[in-house]
């Protein structure tokens, strides 16, 4: 198989060899499974860690109150050097970094809290601190380092060297089995070749973490960014996160020490999306803290503004609004929180839950700031500093929907991550299915495959009604709740069974059918979500009474009018039309559409080959001492 699919189960293949096996919310949700004591009681961490985590977090909030300025980070398009140096002296660049080795030692639930308060404030900041913990040199070598390499380069982490992660390449995104930079062995070294692109914290970075090919494959190493033969040959600018140090890297001849190599060769991709097992976990939080935002603003504003003699929160078609960001904004830190939870629980194999709360979270705050840009009408569109020019309050909202636009696309775009929390998902499926879905297979292999899948099936799922099969007051203890994780215990059976019959149905051709998947993805997101809303609910009503169950049981009700509705597109919906409409367009079918325009684009390659003329010569590297 050669389609995107098929990439995407090799490449989720290289990261399970140590996870298949351990228990998985997220996989037995998929399988129509609905294990509940997975996730609740959801694990809680040690009195030791909460009093640890609290005393950072009290830290991290009095020096962003005192110490930030957000709009003067917007506009500049830099975090003050000042501001990366009072990080570093909290210790928040060592946050998950061992104590031993100098970090914090603080657990995954509190390093997605840190990130939730920071993300409120200034999402450049955070994604600095992410890009360096989550996927820079801390994880992999936590992962898989050895204890010399731990011992050099970590306390450098933590004291405050910024680490970075290059896998990007011009010409290779979601595809790493095109990768051209090369690492060839010369004696106790490896001699690195090759361009790198959109190297978040390349700019001022003092560590990277280099994916390169070797004789034996995509290996892994740590290069010092100052190393001889390393140009940054310009500093890219985008639509929001206008903070960020995301560079264009050059790789001329750089020698780096073979003990720099981290694993072994050819397990470059294995430590890069084991890596992204966890670290996906800070887009999700990042999403909460601005959701919990925009909630803040929905509310004052909702109340504050006045249109034919009421507040506009008051009329239905912006009270539906302000109910969708306070229903949502629960429910993205339920997902965070109780991802991070699983994850700290290191029984647990988490990559569909990290993968759903990645992909929810990033959909969902986006949908958020648009609600609240729409909220806020013309001012929802105008700037933060415009606003305060003429006197009125600087609320960045229009930043917020353009700061947040990029988590649908790094870390995994939506697109690339349905596809592999798909192949994660339905793996078990395929497993049984075998012949079934294989074209190669005989028409008579694949009579007999379906004949033992549907026996298997038979025997596993107890009815195939959708309203069956849930015992009558099941989760009582979860009150008026209790109707949603039926819900979800119903539905969940209902989408292994609609997996089954795809496969059944398209065979081989399952894996064309992405449209399908994704929608099967993002009903099993959307049942992740209810389920850690109801969880989360149970928990915080012993201390904040009805108001969480209010929220959740908003948000449930929200979400199963879209399942439904995802349902139904699964079956009836315009994706072979449009395929079939799409190839015409590429074709040049209808270019007579293109008539009376004029194209404001600046002449160039789709694709530049990061020549000598991607830069203007000079190396834009720098360092924060």
């Amino acid at each position: 198989m050669t389609t995107e699919y098929a990439k995407a189960r090799e490449v989720a293949e290289q990261a399970r060899e140590t996870e298949w096996g351990r228990p998985s919310f997220g996989r037995q949700l998929f399988l129509g499974d609905f294990d509940l004591d997975l996730v609740h009681p959801a694990p809680r961490p040690s009195p030791e860690a909460v009093e640890k985590g609290e005393r950072f977090l009290g830290s991290l909030r009095n020096f962003l109150q005192t110490s930030v300025d957000a709009a003067l980070i917007e506009r500049t398009a830099t975090i003050p050097d000042e501001v990366v140096k009072g990080l570093a002296a909290l210790g928040a660049f060592g946050i998950t970094i061992d104590e031993r080795y100098g970090g914090l030692g603080l657990n995954h639930l509190y390093y997605a809290r840190a990130l939730r308060l920071v993300s409120s404030v200034s999402p450049a900041i955070s994604t600095l601190l992410s890009a360096h913990q989550s996927i820079g040199v801390p994880q992999p070598l936590k992962l898989f380092g050895t204890e010399e390499q731990k011992q050099i380069f970590l306390p450098r982490c933590a004291a405050g060297e910024i680490s970075a992660f290059l896998l990007t390449e011009p010409d290779v995104g979601s595809d790493p089995a095109r990768l051209a930079t090369t690492a060839t062995r010369d004696g106790d070294d490896y001699v690195l070749n090759g361009v790198k692109l959109w190297t978040t914290n390349g700019v001022i970075a003092d560590l990277l973490v280099v994916m390169a090919r070797t004789d034996r494959g995509i290996s892994a190493f740590v290069v010092e960014a100052d190393s001889p033969g390393i140009t940054v040959q310009r500093r890219n600018s985008f639509m929001g996160l206008r903070g960020i140090e995301n560079g264009l890297t050059r790789f001329d001849g750089v020698r780096v020490p073979a003990a720099n190599l981290i694993g072994r060769e050819g397990q470059g991709l294995k430590i890069a999306l084991t890596t992204l097992n966890t670290g996906r976990l800070s887009i999700p939080a990042c999403c909460a803290g601005s959701a919990k935002w925009a909630l803040k603003i929905a509310r004052e504003w909702g109340g504050e503004r006045v249109q034919w003699g009421r507040p506009i929160g008051e009329h239905e078609a912006m009270a539906s609004k302000i109910a969708f960001i306070a229903a949502t904004a629960y429910a993205l830190e339920a997902v965070s929180d109780l991802s991070s939870r699983l994850a700290d629980d290191e029984r647990n194999d988490i990559r569909i839950e990290a993968a759903l709360a990645k992909l929810y979270g990033s959909e969902m705050a986006w949908r958020i700031a648009d609600e609240l840009v729409q909220l806020r009408g013309g001012r929802g569109y105008e700037t933060a500093e415009s606003l305060a020019a003429r006197g009125e309050r600087g609320v960045p909202a229009e930043q917020l929907l353009r700061d947040l636009r990029i988590n649908r696309i790094f870390e995994g775009s939506t697109e690339i991550m349905h596809l592999l929390i798909a192949r994660e998902a339905v793996d078990a499926h395929l497993s049984v299915a075998g012949k079934l879905i294989d074209p190669s297979a005989h028409p008579r292999e694949r009579a007999r495959a379906a004949a033992r899948a549907g026996g298997f099936y038979a025997r596993w799922l107890p009815t195939l009604m959708v309203g069956q099969g849930t015992r009558p007051g099941a989760y009582a203890e979860f009150g008026p709740l209790a109707q949603h994780l039926r819900y979800v215990e119903r539905t969940s059976r209902k989408l292994a069974r609609s997996t089954f019959y795809a496969m059944s149905l398209w065979q081989g051709r399952l894996e064309h059918k992405q449209g399908f998947l994704g929608r099967i993805v993002d009903i099993g997101a959307e049942l992740f979500a209810i389920t850690a809303a109801c969880v989360r609910a149970a928990e915080d009503a012993r201390e904040l009474g009805r108001g969480p169950q209010e929220l959740a049981d908003a948000f449930c009700h929200q979400a199963r009018l879209r399942v439904e509705a995802l349902f139904d597109r699964l079956w009836t919906n315009t994706d072979a039309r449009d395929a079939r409409l799409a190839r015409r367009v590429l074709d040049g079918r209808y270019r007579f559409l293109e008539a009376d325009i004029l194209d404001p684009s600046i002449e160039g390659p789709w694709i530049a080959s990061a020549g000598p003329g991607a830069g203007d010569g000079k190396d834009v590297h720098r360092s924060i001492r």
